[in-house]
């Protein structure tokens, strides 16, 4: 087992919040007190963030997404899956790769039953058969800040993420609070291997062949001026998918369930609880 961090709160149909870069399930508070009424909210720190160990042998992203199930599948037996920018293409590999697990895997009976994409693509790097990414320099000078200055990066990192958005200071501030005030030492900081191979896996991850195979029903969720997952990668990452729905939030940006939380809650409700 990965024994990842969880945190579970309230009671109804299970919901799993996997959490971005960098960050950790705290960044998920208000969006689970406003659903917690109606939803058992089930909070992961993703592999080397917040609370949870990072194990270099499992840093694939399929590696990690096994992680997901393997601790998810002790605490339902399913449940609908919410990602967000990284947590969204650790959630694309989990609900992919569930039609492939069939019985003869241990956790098979752990089965995604929605699927929630906010802010999230299916190639985070630009290139010529993809215009809706970011630019490759941007990346590299990522990739570098983490060696130099850890703590900057990561904070021009979520300064990038609220650019443009309405409340943008206030979701600011929210983001800043979740990455130090819950970790794995004093400093609360991520495990720096861990956000150095995060990066790689974004940089070089192409999830577009697999999209065929997400079947089940999914809400993908865009921010208007969205810097870091462009809106057009999501409405992109929406049509290919067979049974997807696609909403663009105005005035949002990179964390729309945090400058927008009433109206991406009432969203979120009104799509895990159709029949």
């Amino acid at each position: 087992m990965s024994g990842l961090y969880t945190e579970v709160r309230g009671s109804g149909p299970a919901l799993v919040l996997l959490h971005g870069w960098g960050l950790n399930l705290r960044v998920w508070d208000g969006l689970t007190a406003a659903l917690s009424d109606r939803f058992r909210i089930i909070a992961v720190d993703l592999p080397g963030h917040g609370r949870s160990a990072w194990l270099p042998e499992r840093s694939s992203l399929d590696g990690q997404a096994a992680q997901v199930r393997e601790t998810v599948a002790a605490l339902a037996a399913e449940y609908s899956l919410l990602g967000w920018s990284l947590g969204g293409q650790i959630a694309l590999q989990l609900a992919a790769a569930q039609r492939d697990c069939g019985t003869a895997h241990p956790h098979a009976a752990a089965a995604v039953h929605r699927l929630v994409l906010i802010a999230a693509t299916p190639r985070l790097a630009g290139g010529p058969d993809w215009p809706h990414g970011a630019p490759p320099e941007r990346l590299a000078a990522q990739a570098a800040g983490l060696r130099t200055d850890y703590r900057r990066t990561v904070s021009d990192f979520l300064e990038l993420q609220v650019r443009g958005s309405a409340g943008g200071a206030e979701a600011l501030e929210q983001l800043r609070a979740a990455l130090f005030a819950h970790g794995r030492s004093e400093s609360a900081s991520p495990h720096l291997a861990a956000l150095a191979r995060d990066l790689e896996l974004l940089r070089d991850t192409d999830l577009r062949p697999l999209l065929a195979d997400v079947t089940l029903p999914a809400l993908v969720i865009a921010g208007q001026y969205d810097r870091v997952t462009p809106p057009a990668a999501s409405r992109t990452l929406a049509e290919r998918l067979p049974n997807a729905r696609y909403v663009e939030i105005r005035r949002a940006a990179h964390a729309p369930f945090l400058s927008h939380l009433p109206e991406l809650s009432a969203l979120l409700a009104d799509f895990l609880l159709r029949q």
